[in-house]
């Protein structure tokens, strides 16, 4: 009778142990998926607009106590075009150019609604261009 009661509560305890490792589970995947992220990117022609404005959404966020992730520099895009000078005889005598997008990235980790509606209103300088998604 002995070994069938230390048998019984052998199989009862594994299955509380198993029970508490489920609902662990679940508590991690849940504390996983309610942490979300803002991640901005911002594109300039020109470094130096592109580090004022960077720097006008992370005071932005700071004044709402936000985490902030970067800013981050991203490898520059560079795009080389070549010309002809002349139309006709000339076919040696050629011009480069180049055009250099310079790139930021910035995470703002579990971010509110206020500082959500004050990044909409951010006015930012002509020539930078933003891209915002929720990950």
């Amino acid at each position: 009778m002995a070994a069938t009661d230390t048998a019984e509560t052998k199989t009862v305890a594994k299955k509380k142990a198993v029970k508490t490792v489920k609902t662990a589970k679940v508590a991690k995947a849940s504390k996983v998926a309610e942490i979300q992220k803002l991640r901005i990117r911002v594109r300039a022609y020109e470094s130096k607009v592109l580090d004022s404005s960077v720097k006008q959404i992370v005071d932005t966020a700071r004044r709402y106590e936000a985490t902030i992730l970067g800013p981050i520099p991203l490898p520059t895009e560079i795009k080389r075009y070549t010309v002809n000078r002349s139309a006709f005889i000339y076919k040696d005598a050629r011009e480069q150019f180049e055009m250099r997008v310079h790139k930021r990235l910035i995470d703002i980790v579990n971010p509110n609604a206020k500082l959500i509606e004050a990044l909409t209103n951010l006015s930012l300088p002509s020539g930078v261009d933003i891209d915002v998604k929720m990950a």
